[in-house]
């Protein structure tokens, strides 16, 4: 679209960047650039596109977004006079959102290398270019971390409920078994003691029955057990004892031999044989039931027991920190991902120092390399993590058998919003957080290595309080 001269100065003088331009520059700029006319709706740029011009609101309004975790997230509305595109010209990478008109919109553009030009040419414009880049950049930042954070907590609340709800279901339904499992015990003790059985062979069976359920059970093969369940069976009804198939079931299971139940016949008349092996096998399903709630309660509480010594919660922000700790209740926050094909290899120091350390950022640094590394495995692989004292520091490598990292982008893994996954997969900020928790709020130093097959990040902590030392540039 082609303005009038007269009419394009006076147009680019309303922009504030512009306003205090000296008419030698306000012309330059009316040689340089170009008015272009953008319907609503239409796209001026999208996210991962090169960075190639700089656009100037002159009408109309420009929304500023950006796909996180699937959704469409607004960063910014620019109206007249504002401007837009110049983080990706400087910074020399890709578009970092998406820059859409929301009704007809008419845009002043310069494109990459006169944008650059223009620094000279009109030096009071670099100061407010580059001070709105820095002041935006840290908005993003700001906003995408927000976002990020909170994706992150959805992603372990979600992994920690699945993993919650495994015990949780086994142990309700356990208890919603005892109950009549429970009467029924009670009414078979009833009945066998209405055989007339004297008080020490009813202590004799008891102490079968508490044997059999507070021994350990022997670990067999599926086909073992179920030899033993046929064998068990087959004494069952050979006796015309009731239901003998079920109770061979919880026998076998139990670890009962037809030996055992040799012993149980001797004990009682043959009349009163069914009923006790009856009330034996209600009684052992009533000590697997209670061992079952048990073990659903150990493993919400060891669960819940994770969760806080991973958001240290009632702890001050900076203490003495077991790293083994924090890398543990990590593992198990994120257990529900680590499921299937990838296996865990922990070589620890056991004499690895507790170090002064924000425990809750170091967790995040944990996630953020464990995250990586299981998406880099898709699925299959090792995870390997190893600790190691080096004489005032503590070492922790954490490394994968993924893809690798290509050698031209391994460069810039640390830089702000650098990402590698597709459009809305990644913000680029999650190695930018590691680099900025372990060496500017630790003072330490994170090395990558990176050959074709494997990828190992090595962190290197202080054991000694970060404030002891200057802070570091992250």
């Amino acid at each position: 679209m082609i303005l009038p001269a007269a009419d394009l100065a006076d147009a680019l003088r309303a922009v504030p960047l512009f306003a205090n331009l000296p008419p030698n520059q306000v012309g330059w700029l009316i040689g340089h650039g170009d008015v272009i006319s953008v319907p609503a709706g239409a796209a001026i740029f999208g996210e991962g596109d090169p960075g190639n011009a700089f656009y100037v609101v002159l009408d109309g309004e420009v929304r500023i977004t950006k796909r996180i975790g699937g959704e469409e997230t607004t960063l910014a509305t620019h109206r007249a006079g504002a401007f837009t595109g110049e983080v990706p010209l400087l910074a020399d990478t890709p578009s970092i959102a998406n820059a859409r008109a929301m009704r007809p919109t008419r845009l002043y553009r310069l494109d990459r290398a006169t944008f650059l030009e223009m620094f000279s040419a009109c030096p009071p414009v670099t100061a407010t270019v580059l001070g709105a880049m820095a002041q935006r950049i840290r908005g993003v930042e700001s906003a995408l971390q927000g976002r990020e954070k909170l994706a992150a907590l959805g992603k372990l609340a979600a992994g920690l409920a699945h993993e919650l709800n495994n015990p949780a279901a086994a142990a309700r339904r356990a208890a919603a078994d005892l109950r009549p499992t429970i009467e029924r015990t009670q009414t078979l003790a009833l009945r066998l003691s209405a055989h007339g059985l004297d008080e020490a062979k009813l202590d004799t069976l008891a102490a079968i029955a508490n044997e059999a359920a507070t021994s350990a059970a022997p670990t067999l093969s599926p086909l073992a057990l179920c030899d033993r369940e046929d064998a068990l069976c087959g004494w069952l009804d050979d006796r015309d004892v009731p239901e003998g198939w079920k109770l061979a079931a919880t026998f076998a299971g139990e670890g009962l031999e037809p030996a055992r139940l040799d012993a149980i016949a001797a004990l009682v008349p043959p009349a009163a044989l069914p009923d006790a092996l009856a009330w034996l096998e209600a009684t052992l399903t009533v000590a697997g039931l209670v061992e079952t709630v048990e073990h659903g309660a150990d493993r919400i509480a060891d669960l819940v027991g994770a969760v806080k010594r991973y958001s240290y919660m009632d702890q001050a922000p900076q203490q003495e920190v077991d790293i083994h700790d924090g890398l543990e209740s990590t593992l198990t926050m994120l257990a529900h991902e680590l499921k299937g094909g990838i296996d865990i290899l922990r070589d620890y120091d056991p004499a690895l120092p507790r170090i002064h350390a924000f425990g809750g950022e170091l967790n995040q640094v944990w996630t953020n390399l464990i995250d990586n590394a299981i998406d880099a495995m898709a699925g299959t692989g090792q995870l390997r993590i190893r600790t190691a004292h080096e004489q005032d520091r503590v070492l922790v490598e954490i490394a994968d058998t993924g893809a690798g990292i290509p050698p031209e982008v391994l460069p810039r893994i640390f830089e702000p919003f650098f990402t590698t996954k597709g459009v809305g997969e990644g913000t680029g900020l999650g190695l930018d957080v590691v680099h900025r928790i372990v060496v500017g709020h630790h003072h330490g130093d994170i090395q990558v290595e990176s050959p074709p097959g494997s990828t190992c990040f090595r962190i290197s902590l202080p054991i000694a309080p970060p404030e002891q030392n200057e802070p570091r540039s992250s």
